[in-house]
């Protein structure tokens, strides 16, 4: 486990790197933290670590963005927080997204557990202060 201290948003680049660096061959990774962590934050620097130019913003309702990064590399973010049953997630097809061997970033993984790849790879974030921030990074 990889573990970074950020006490302000413009150390966030330096986290993104470390997430992108530890992917190693996986394609999904589960990002845990309450409400207001900077879950979605996180994965906006990722994306734009990634070469995306797209507004990255937290897809509540649709469920699913999909953005576009360099050498057009297809990054899909998930957010989950509205899924009540698991059927909800076959019925837009994740596993079309999931086992595609595109990135795959999820918020709220929590609420589909029980579908998530063996290979998963999980960044936690906790809340420190207004400013500060903990990630615990699953290595390679």
């Amino acid at each position: 486990m990889r573990t970074i201290h950020i006490t302000s948003q413009d150390e966030l680049p330096q986290v993104a790197e470390a997430v992108i660096r530890s992917l190693g061959r996986r394609t999904v990774v589960a990002f845990r933290g309450e409400m207001g962590a900077g879950k979605t934050t996180l994965i906006r620097e990722i994306a734009a670590e990634l070469g995306a130019t797209d507004t990255v913003t937290s897809p509540t309702f649709a469920i699913v963005n999909q953005y576009k990064g360099s050498g057009n590399r297809r990054i899909h973010h998930f957010d989950f927080y509205r899924i009540n049953d698991l059927r909800e997630a076959f019925d837009f097809g994740y596993e079309e997204y999931f086992y595609s061997g595109d990135l795959c970033l999820v918020e709220w993984p929590e609420k589909i557990e029980p579908l998530l790849p063996d290979n998963v790879m999980t960044v936690r974030i906790t809340v420190d202060s207004d400013t500060a921030r903990t990630f615990e990074i699953d290595p390679a």
